[in-house]
């Protein structure tokens, strides 16, 4: 697979890390993962505001920026509410970016953390709802989509 940065977008619980994991240990080489909860870790930024989540999310985007500059492929797994964020760092990007959007109907004991206003994707992007699926079968979704 050529280099890209996989970009899995949303709501907390619904496997978005479990599945970058999953990603950068089988499937990808050369690989830098930015996990939106590490970040928050790391930062210390505990503030769930638009505001906050906003600083988070332009954050993941400019170490995924760096990583992808210096010839990485880069798996961002964060919750990400914000389109016109997301549409920007798209078009900055374009055939290099690959956003998808992860999805359950399962309760997994984030809901504290959910956005109320998510604001969902609406074109160019992969459809991956882990209620029913596995790990395996979820990534095999997305290879076989980029």
């Amino acid at each position: 697979m050529e280099k890209k940065i996989y970009y899995l977008i949303g709501q907390p619980g619904s496997g978005k890390t479990t599945l970058a994991k999953y990603l950068c240990e089988h499937i990808l080489s050369n690989v830098h993962h930015i996990d939106g909860d590490d970040l928050r870790n790391l930062t210390q930024n505990k503030d769930y505001s638009e505001n906050g989540r906003r600083t988070n999310v332009e954050l993941a985007q400019t170490m995924a920026r760096l990583s992808f500059n210096d010839g990485k492929n880069v798996v961002m797994s964060i919750v990400s509410p914000f389109k016109d964020l997301r549409d920007k760092f798209k078009e900055e990007f374009k055939d290099d970016i690959v956003e998808i959007f992860v999805h359950t109907t399962d309760i997994r004991g984030r809901e504290h953390f959910h956005v109320v206003d998510y604001q969902m994707p609406t074109e160019n992007y992969i459809n991956v709802d882990t209620t029913n699926k596995t790990i395996s079968q979820s990534v095999a979704l997305i290879v076989s989509s980029c």
